[in-house]
């Protein structure tokens, strides 16, 4: 069966109940389901083995053609989350502050302080700020405090090359796509949230509504058609950049050559491909 990856949801409500009840017998044994022999097969490496996904059904692009990456400047970010908002109307995401695919956080040092303080739009002070659930702000705690330094930082799904999502999903509904997406078959999805546990950026959340996973795609359903993600689209400082790395001479390879970067947790072997330049060592 090929997999249309997108912003459209398959459903098949007998098939995912069955598929829920065996994952809630799976997770009696615990560990069984990452390590050792497990019920859904596992790889001589001990990871479970997950089956390679036939190519997405969308007419004229060819994945094997494509490498996509994202860049983030947090030296250009304004805090502004509108990038936030875009991202909950295109891809039809929770209305909660607690339930996004995209976020921010504010790092602020203050005078005689040694660690910053960090806070993001689902901040009960934001919440209270911004009055709405369709739109987020970031409130004015430190306007009479001596700030010693600020700065914002967005942060996605890292679209790993070695993603742990991946690897723990016992029903083979994440999987990772040849143009470097890293996705949910949602058809497949059984809501058992592993994934949500095993991914190191707290990149991804169940939704109460449909009773799966969700995350960021990249706005899948845009790239694959020649558009950019809907938060880098609206940004107004140009702080994200998205492109094709097989492309020399589009926006990631241009940033990638022009800058210094980084990665978040490198130390975790998930090899992201978002980087992010203007990052201390605070952020993580």
């Amino acid at each position: 069966m090929k997999r249309r990856p997108g912003k459209g949801k398959t459903r098949n409500t007998g098939r995912r109940a069955f598929l829920r009840s065996l994952g809630k017998a799976a997770a009696s044994v615990g560990a069984a389901l990452v390590g050792g022999a497990g019920m859904f097969g596992h790889s001589s490496t001990g990871r479970a083995a997950v089956a390679k996904p036939a190519p997405p059904e969308i007419p004229g692009y060819d994945w094997n053609k494509h490498r996509w990456g994202y860049g983030i400047d947090a030296n250009r970010c304004i805090g502004c989350l509108r990038c936030v908002e875009a991202c909950k109307a295109e891809n039809d995401v929770f209305l909660s502050a607690h339930h996004f695919r995209t976020w921010v956080e504010r790092y602020v040092w203050l005078d005689g302080e040694e660690r910053p303080r960090v806070d993001s739009h689902a901040d009960p002070g934001n919440i209270a700020a911004s009055g709405s659930e369709k739109q987020f702000r970031f409130d004015n705690r430190y306007r009479d405090e001596k700030v010693y330094k600020a700065f914002f930082v967005p942060k996605i799904c890292n679209h790993c090359r070695h993603p742990s999502c991946v690897s723990v999903c016992p029903t083979g509904a994440t999987f990772k796509t040849d143009d470097g997406a890293v996705l949910i078959d949602h058809s497949y999805c059984i809501g058992c949230q592993y994934c949500v546990q095993a991914c190191p950026y707290g990149a991804r959340f169940f939704d109460p509504r449909t009773h799966v996973t969700e995350k960021c795609t990249w706005c899948y359903h845009r790239i694959t058609k020649g558009l950019k993600p809907a938060c880098v689209e609206v940004c107004p400082v140009n702080a994200r950049i998205f492109g094709d790395l097989n492309n020399q001479a589009s926006d990631i390879s241009k940033f990638l050559r022009e800058n210094r970067v980084q990665v978040l947790k490198p130390e975790t072997g998930n090899a992201p491909t978002c980087f992010y330049v203007g990052l201390d060592k605070e952020v993580s």
